[in-house]
């Protein structure tokens, strides 16, 4: 007979799972550690927290990381802001037209935009989901004046191609960086092929500041332009006006924007980008156990990286088609959520959004293969955050939404 605990205990694990659920697994969360937190409190203490010092360690050390001279870098608040001050730094006229890709977050066809631009979508891949340099030869026209990649995912886009592409029609490339820090093609790091590579250090980025980005050019002339562009078109920035040197006066040369990033940003990436190597470390592992784990199921899988390449393992996108899969991929995200585990999409096609649909009459049907990726693929967490547990947790939950279809 059962003793009374025991059966009161049994009574009280029974309904564990609604009692004390599983703490939900957030997409992307940020790997933050004691020296970020350290670093954070001491720009506090310094009364400095707008750019300054830090953001000026943070470029040099960005800098010596992608091997650079630090004159070629400057650091703004955000990826979106440093390929907008970019296209404008490196004076292309209004109007003409910038090549990119349809699978891609809208800030990199916004940052189009708002640099006075017109975007022209060329299609995907529909293995590696970056650009494919042949869609791009066949979108130029007279009026294209740049080739703006995204290498999606942390996968580096065919560089050989694209920039043999833009020697031959004489364009700009301006490097959409946003998930590949870390990514390299034929040994050169990505954004380093370009006239220009772009990050991102948004919270889910491989290095993260809460907000912030950073550009790199080729011609420190551009890039001088472009660091003046992002603080409001002024010659000098507070910390060089209102240092222990006295007060300097400025000059506004031209009308910029408030893209500026502040010390209290960079008090956290100094220290992310320190552990740049060691967290793509722990993203590859989970990447593969992903790929061991999941390989005998119904769907799609990243596809290898290329020889010659590395991957920056920023995004894990596998893909749910419903004729294979035996359900939709809303109705897995579903699942997944219910699972208490957070996925995400990346992305909708650009042509699915009705404001690119008003302005441009853009359709999903023009781009296929993008579009076929934007309906059907979701993407895992993946996060130096994450533990074996937390891998294992996300495996356990793919398995039984799809063993039960």
């Amino acid at each position: 007979m059962m003793s009374g605990f025991r059966h009161g205990f049994h009574r009280l694990s029974s309904h564990l799972p609604e009692a004390f659920p599983e703490p939900f697994l957030v997409f992307g969360a940020p790997r933050i550690g004691e020296e970020e937190i350290a670093e954070v409190e001491a720009c506090l203490r310094s009364g400095w927290l707008g750019t300054g010092p830090r953001v000026a360690r943070f470029e040099r050390e960005f800098a010596a990381y992608r091997r650079v001279q630090a004159s070629q870098v400057a650091a703004v608040n955000s990826c979106t802001a440093a390929l907008h001050v970019s296209m404008v730094a490196a004076g292309i006229e209004p109007g003409a037209e910038v090549i990119t890709t349809p699978l891609t977050f809208c800030a990199t066809v916004n940052a189009i935009l708002h640099a006075g631009l017109t975007p022209v979508l060329a299609d995907v891949d529909p293995v590696t989901q970056n650009i494919d340099p042949a869609a791009i030869e066949a979108a130029i026209t007279p009026r294209t004046r740049a080739i703006l990649p995204v290498h999606f995912a942390g996968r580096p886009c065919a560089m050989d191609r694209i920039m043999a592409i833009a020697k031959k029609y004489d364009l700009l490339v301006i490097e959409d960086c946003a998930h590949a820090i870390e990514s390299e093609f034929h040994g050169q790091a990505a954004g380093t092929f370009g006239d220009f590579g772009c990050y991102s250090f948004y919270v889910t980025k491989n290095v993260v500041t809460g907000e912030g980005g950073m550009i790199l050019g080729r011609s420190e002339e551009h890039i001088a332009r472009a660091r003046m562009l992002a603080l409001h078109g002024m010659s000098k920035d507070a910390w060089h006006r209102f240092g222990d040197q006295g007060y300097k006066h400025y000059q506004v040369l031209e009308c910029g924007f408030k893209y500026n990033m502040m010390d209290l940003q960079a008090a956290i990436g100094i220290h992310q980008l320190a552990r740049v190597e060691s967290n793509w470390l722990l993203r590859r592992a989970i990447w593969q156990r992903y790929d061991e784990a999941l390989a005998g199921l119904p769907l799609g899988l990243p596809a290898p990286a290329e020889e010659g390449t590395r991957h920056g393992h920023h995004l894990y996108t596998a893909i749910i088609d419903e004729a294979t899969s035996g359900i939709r991929r809303d109705d897995f995200l579903d699942a997944m959520n219910a699972q208490r585990i957070g996925a995400g999409v990346h992305y909708l096609s650009i042509p699915e959004h009705p404001y690119y649909q008003q302005r441009f009459g853009w359709r999903p049907e023009q781009w296929p293969h993008a579009m076929r990726l934007g309906r059907q693929t979701v993407s895992l967490p993946l996060s130096p955050a994450m533990d074996e547990d937390a891998a294992d947790r996300v495996i356990r939950a793919v398995q039984r939404i799809i063993a039960r279809t």
